[in-house]
């Protein structure tokens, strides 16, 4: 199935400073399939090695970490020379050998004509526990689930995808068009941007198929806390990702420690969030209730709001019935709207925003997400159903005039003055179209 990111890797390849590449993602992102498809695709050969399963080659790093022995112990332990100009290395679940992380560094340096692409489930966590980590001598890459637009291709429909890549927010689309996805994107609500789950609907045209996959996917989540988190959070970490769905399905979806136990104050818990965070299982957004740039400055650290990283994986721990697919628009507004905010946090993240943030005044009103566009901050209000009431949008403009307002919905686009309603299934392009 065709990924975005294969752009980027044909980049890095001919990159005049090239160096190491580390593909970050979570579980069941697709960084194993992307890079060795890669490999097929754009060299001569390719050899990957996990060293999850492969005690041998984690042997092979435990002496020096010399770019020349490594190769040459690699050649032998595979058979096979790797060629530096036409052989691509692929080092999957690097986390599970530190020393291997830390070769890269002199590959960097000793080494750069080696083609390595180094990928890792729970990457972030170790990089964040910082020992030893190459600074400065390794490119990055994010894989986050299928977006809505290469959904779209993986189903056979590559000319809505296209259509929807050269659309303008000054463009009219035509109605029939846009029931079309909306129906489209009603699927992508159930089935998700996994791409096990996504080919699975792709091959089987099966909703109940799909459900055994995310439930598959979800149990491997909770078989990596038991075995890769530290042991006084396995328990705490999955209290916080089992109650996800409940404190989105809230009125207001600010994340309440109280919800998780009763009395349970935000010290016991942050470094479980932390180690969600950092395994890319969950997105934050920051409150700020002073929208000035940087926004990372007037942020409250201490009111923010957990998106799951996948609306699929959402709705299967929300236990979400494939029969509601068949409602017209019953599917946006389930769980007060909460599958409708995941969708777009997910697309937003998917489409290059870094760091997701909201607004909020108190109990009077709160806009879903604020964006920083060139030097002035952009609304961006979620609509689940079909009203066009806008009563925070309206407080807002009121304190802080913005240039221009967003409010992203079901219903066409249409652009009222400095209001503009973008259809849901258009954010992936709204942040790109922003900058």
């Amino acid at each position: 199935m065709e990924r975005f990111i294969l752009k980027k890797l044909k980049a890095w390849k001919t990159k005049k400073r090239r160096k190491p590449l580390i593909l970050q993602g979570a579980r069941q992102v697709g960084k194993t399939t992307i890079l060795e498809h890669f490999g097929k695709t754009e060299f001569a050969d390719s050899v990957s090695i996990n060293f999850e399963n492969d005690e041998r080659a984690r042997a092979i790093f435990d002496q020096d970490l010399q770019p020349a022995r490594i190769i040459e112990a690699l050649n032998l332990r595979l058979g096979r020379k790797i060629d530096a100009e036409n052989t691509l290395l692929i080092f999957d679940e690097i986390q599970e050998c530190p020393n291997a992380l830390n070769s890269l560094k002199y590959f960097c340096e000793q080494a750069p004509e080696y083609y390595i692409c180094a990928a890792g489930s729970l990457l972030g966590v170790k990089l964040n526990q910082g020992k030893g980590f190459p600074v400065g001598k390794v490119n990055f890459l994010s894989l986050l689930p299928m977006s809505f637009l290469e959904f779209l291709i993986a189903l056979g429909k590559e000319n809505l995808s296209e259509y929807l890549q050269t659309l303008q927010l000054s463009d009219e689309i035509n109605e029939a068009i846009h029931q079309d996805l909306c129906d489209l994107l009603k699927q992508y609500l159930y089935i998700g941007g996994m791409p096990e789950a996504v080919k699975t609907f792709r091959d089987e045209r099966d909703y109940f198929s799909v459900r055994e996959v995310q439930q598959e996917i979800i149990k491997s989540y909770l078989l990596d806390f038991a075995k890769h988190a530290p042991k006084n959070q396995i328990m705490k970490i999955t209290q916080v990702w089992e109650n996800l769905p409940s404190q989105l399905s809230k009125e207001n979806k600010k994340f309440v420690f109280s919800v998780l136990r009763k009395g349970a104050r935000a010290r016991e818990f942050e470094i479980a969030i932390q180690w969600l965070i950092d395994a890319g299982l969950v997105y934050p957004a920051y409150h700020v209730d002073t929208p000035k740039l940087p926004l990372g400055a007037y942020t409250k650290l201490n009111a923010f709001k957990l998106y799951m990283i996948d609306v699929g994986i959402l709705g299967a721990m929300s236990e979400l019935e494939a029969e509601v697919i068949l409602n017209k628009n019953n599917l946006f507004q389930e769980f007060k709207g909460s599958l409708t905010e995941n969708l777009a946090a997910q697309l937003l993240k998917i489409s290059g925003l870094n760091q997701l943030y909201y607004w909020g005044s108190g109990n009077t009103a709160e806009v879903d997400f604020i964006l920083p566009k060139k030097q002035e901050i952009t609304p961006l209000e979620i609509k689940s159903g079909l009203s066009t009431k806008k009563k925070s949008l309206q407080i807002y403009k009121d304190r802080y005039k913005p240039s221009q307002m967003y409010r992203a919905s079901i219903m066409n686009l249409k652009i009222q003055e400095n209001l503009v309603n973008i259809p849901l299934y258009f954010l992936e392009n709204f942040w790109t179209d922003l900058q």
